[in-house]
């Protein structure tokens, strides 16, 4: 299949597991056309049948419970049960059995894309040689360590906290939604995760994210004490292993992953099998890519996203020696090459994309 068949392929499957929402997934393949990162963001499904035959030597890597779609904007904050500030990797849509190399190719294919258009100011070889250093080092360690953003990681802080993440224009952006009243599982859901006595609740179609484009996803958010408080329903489907012919792609990776990993949780984070509900609150979002290539340490940024890779690979601690193992086996330029070979696939289907759909 090319990837207009598998678009077509991919997205027929998607209905018929979900009613899906069209005018979303008519925008989703308009952001596809913009640009190669949008479109590697949106095109998981692709990657997974690209994948064995352009990296055939790191597919044969120890497997570990993976994230799966894997890229730059897959970082986020959020609040741990202390209201810590915690940074990590925030969307596990796509987790499933896979090999360790599958996530760290894939980060560093979407940094070489960016870098391509030029999104990020950093040159593609040391780019990757931070992400593998960020890993490697994580995975000398004897035990892993989440990323609390209160006494250090300043770099990671100042991201996270900066103007364009203000509580004022977070909450003007959600209200900009599109009002409606959400189907009644996904309100009864939102009701439950709210305070009790919260007033004046307002119900919108929320649009975020391009690889869950098209699928179900409301937002409620109302007043508690003079202030705004969120929740966010997002309908789940399957990973596209799924759709791919898995028999791995289990509902339960989401919580597994999540259980396992090396993290400090956020709590107000509730999984079942047809919905995510968590919490929409300034400073717990993701990352978008404009401010992380802004950073004045943008390699130090990349290590930590290497780092953090690990620490959700450290919950297979089975293979943890076989990780290591095979990272010593490995030549120096491997992640890159690998990333380079994907990069120029994912062009390659993006231009294709754009002239057969344009």
């Amino acid at each position: 299949m090319d990837i207009v068949e598998a678009t077509r392929s991919y997205e027929a499957w998607l209905s018929a597991k979900v009613d899906v929402v069209k005018p979303e997934l008519t925008r989703k393949h308009a952001i596809m056309r913009d640009s190669a990162f949008q479109f590697l963001r949106a095109t998981f499904y692709r990657w997974i049948e690209l994948w064995p035959a352009l990296c055939p030597k790191s597919d044969g890597a120890p497997h570990v419970l993976s994230v799966g779609d894997l890229h730059v904007e897959n970082f986020g904050t959020w609040r741990d049960a202390e209201a810590r500030l915690i940074w990590g990797v925030n969307d596990f849509d796509e987790a499933h059995p896979a090999p360790y190399t599958n996530d760290l190719v894939r980060l560093a294919t979407s940094i070489l894309i960016a870098i391509a258009e030029a999104r990020l100011d950093v040159d593609g070889k040391k780019a990757c040689t931070a992400v593998l250093a960020g890993y490697a080092k994580a995975m000398t360690k004897d035990d892993g360590e989440p990323f609390v953003l209160e006494e250090s990681h300043h770099q990671l802080r100042a991201i996270a906290t900066s103007d364009e993440r203000s509580p004022e224009k977070y909450w003007d952006k959600l209200a900009s939604e599109k009002h409606v009243r959400p189907p009644r599982k996904a309100e009864t859901l939102l009701r439950d995760h709210l305070p009790r006595h919260i007033r004046h609740v307002r119900y919108v179609a929320r649009v975020a994210g391009i690889g869950s484009l098209g699928l179900p996803r409301y937002a409620a958010y109302g007043d508690e004490g003079g202030g705004l408080i969120g929740r966010e329903a997002k309908r789940r489907v399957p990973s596209a292993y799924a759709w791919a012919g898995s028999t791995k792609a289990l509902a339960g990776n989401y919580r597994a992953i999540l259980a396992d990993a090396v993290r400090m949780p956020d709590p107000f984070i509730w999984v079942q099998n047809d919905w995510l509900i968590r919490r929409l609150a300034p400073h717990c979002e993701s990352m978008a890519l404009a401010d992380i290539g802004s950073a004045k340490a943008l390699r130090h940024v990349l290590k930590a996203m290497g780092e953090e890779t690990a620490n959700i690979h450290r919950g297979g601690r089975a293979a943890l020696p076989r990780i290591r193992k095979d990272l010593a086996a490995r030549k120096d330029s491997w992640l890159y090459d690998d990333a380079r070979a994907m990069a120029d696939a994912t062009v390659a289907d993006w231009k294709t994309w754009k002239k057969r759909t344009g």
